[in-house]
């Protein structure tokens, strides 16, 4: 009976230290093994994660092509070569000549595009349902051309203020060089085929003029000046607009060429001061377009 004793006590210690292992195998497993709803909780979030980054990445992707899209047909409608009637090509124009005496006025910004302030101008205008004309310098479109994108998709019409805005004398070459340049990277960047035409400076007589009328560009001035290039305070700015307007007018302002906070700050008031007295907002072809069909009714009663 010893002997057997003997024998089963160490077979029991080894069977106990077998079974202890394995229970601490067991834990130490279990320890290690995550949860098994945490697992599927990472799993669920980072399946969600990225579904949201596909489809944040899908939505813009979709809005680039909507972008392109709008700005294509925008170029298409919008930006062709604007319908001027024949009387006012190779014309210079301050105002158009309503008979009826319509309250219509123009509002044009020259020097642009600018940073900040064109899209500014913009923003205004499109809050006030009013379409503008930007006559643009070359040189500023080429450094800025999604803001001369932006004015012509917003329905506004472009216009050619030549590539330096220089005022000195210019032969025909250099005057051709000016304007013709800036009315091809108008084409190239907006879509829109411009025959209307600004002297920077409103000189008339230093060759840019002439070469323009020779290609039947309507050569536009204005009868209200703003004259923000001077930065008057706001309130003057406003007055000198609001003083010197009528009906078929043409209102001159800067977006671009300096410093044009105040034109800003002065624009919603200026437009809403014009339409308290019953003006209503058109661009130049509109406003050439008018005249046109006056003249032609006149010439019909005579």
């Amino acid at each position: 009976m010893e002997n057997n004793k003997s024998v089963l006590w160490p077979e029991g210690i080894l069977i106990a230290l077998l079974a202890l292992c394995g229970v601490f195998s067991l834990a130490f497993m279990m320890l290690l093994r995550p949860n098994p709803s945490e697992a599927q909780n990472r799993q669920s979030i980072n399946v969600k994660n990225i579904a949201a980054n596909a489809g944040t990445q899908q939505r813009i992707e979709k809005l680039k092509v909507a972008m392109l899209t709008s700005w294509q047909q925008g170029a298409q409608v919008k930006g062709l070569a604007y319908s001027l009637p024949s009387r006012f090509q190779g014309a210079v124009i301050n105002a158009a000549k309503l008979t009826k005496g319509e309250k219509v006025i123009a509002l044009t910004f020259d020097d642009g595009p600018w940073p900040q302030t064109t899209e500014q101008v913009l923003d205004i205008l499109k809050s006030n349902n009013i379409k503008g004309t930007f006559f643009v310098v070359g040189q500023n479109l080429k450094n800025y051309p999604e803001l001369g994108k932006q004015i012509v998709t917003q329905g506004h019409v472009i216009a050619n203020h030549t590539w330096h805005h220089w005022y000195h004398f210019m032969n025909p070459q250099a005057a051709a060089f000016e304007i013709d340049r800036t009315t091809d990277l108008i084409y190239q960047v907006t879509g829109a085929k411009t025959n209307i035409f600004r002297p920077p400076g409103g000189m008339l007589h230093n060759g840019l003029a002439a070469y323009a009328k020779g290609r039947k560009y309507v050569v536009v001035m204005w009868s209200a000046d703003s004259i923000d290039y001077k930065l008057p305070t706001v309130p003057k700015l406003i007055n000198n607009v609001i003083r010197d307007s009528k009906p078929g007018g043409i209102v001159l302002m800067h977006d671009g060429g300096g410093n044009r906070s105040r034109t800003v700050q002065a624009l919603p008031e200026i437009i809403s001061n014009l339409r308290k007295q019953g003006y209503r907002f058109v661009t130049i072809p509109e406003l050439l377009e008018m005249e046109d069909a006056d003249q032609k009714l006149i010439a019909k009663k005579k």
